[in-house]
């Protein structure tokens, strides 16, 4: 087995690690999870980081995700997570609080690479659209297997509903008590509006909706291939891992 990556997934409630044989996407350890601090600002979360690292014994470069936009390591948005990230270099930050080198991906973008490597997208070429439901809608699009990073499909504007997610995301039907019928319906309508613009040759649909895929899949429409994703809640930290090693290899 090769050496296992560490990938740290940084969500709203909770900061999740593993380590992971990124030769074939499995998870060699028990997971480790911490919540995320309250308020979550950078310095603390930071530290959570750090024990994640610490409780793994790490030594080598890692993967982290983080629910924002992030381009050249630095996160120029908050989702669900203390503003003062917005500006904020995490890169800088967790390598200053780990003392190793760390790779910095948007948590949506991380479950898709994770899926394209070893999920539901593996092997599969033109546009692939990932959309993640959970507490909003986190999206990542790859063309022939390439991502595009920092789509936030999630903010758009749909039939009066600014930003989307806050109409359609998986949080929304447990809030508003809505039946799996009448949510998957405000989700089709998203996939609808998506394939309009994208034309994509396949939606993967992850969160951990995605475990009840057989409840509520059946009420979607759209021509486009829908599946579930296959690698449930571990697909971020899978992703993360695989950008690491990435990094480590270039």
């Amino acid at each position: 087995m090769a050496a296992a990556t560490l990938g740290i997934d940084i969500g709203a409630s909770g900061i999740k690690g593993n380590l992971v044989d990124t030769a074939n996407g499995a998870v060699v350890a028990t997971r480790y999870r911490i919540d995320t601090p309250q308020p979550s600002k950078p310095e603390a979360v930071a530290e959570v980081v750090a024990q994640i690292v610490k409780h793994f014994e790490v030594s080598e470069p890692f993967g982290c995700t983080f629910p924002a936009v992030v381009k050249g390591g630095v996160t120029l948005s908050a989702a669900n997570v203390d503003k003062s990230w917005i500006g904020t270099d995490a890169k800088k930050l967790f390598e200053a609080a780990t003392g190793l080198e760390v790779s910095v991906i948007n948590d949506a973008d991380a479950a898709g690479v994770g899926e394209m490597a070893f999920g539901a997208g593996q092997g599969r070429r033109g546009v692939v659209v990932l959309l993640t439901l959970g507490s909003g809608i986190g999206s990542a699009v790859f063309v022939d297997g390439d991502l595009v990073p920092n789509t936030e499909f999630g903010h758009l504007e749909l039939r009066g509903h600014s930003p989307v997610e806050d109409w359609a995301a998986a949080s929304v039907k447990d809030d508003n008590d809505l039946s799996w019928s009448a949510w998957a319906k405000r989700v089709d309508r998203l996939l609808d509006h998506l394939e309009h613009i994208f034309s994509p040759d396949l939606f993967i649909l992850g969160g951990g909706v995605s475990r009840k895929w057989d409840t509520w899949g059946k009420y979607l429409t759209s021509e486009v291939e829908i599946v579930p994703a296959a690698l449930r809640n571990e697909a971020g930290i899978v992703g993360a891992a695989i950008v690491a090693s990435r990094s480590i290899l270039a």
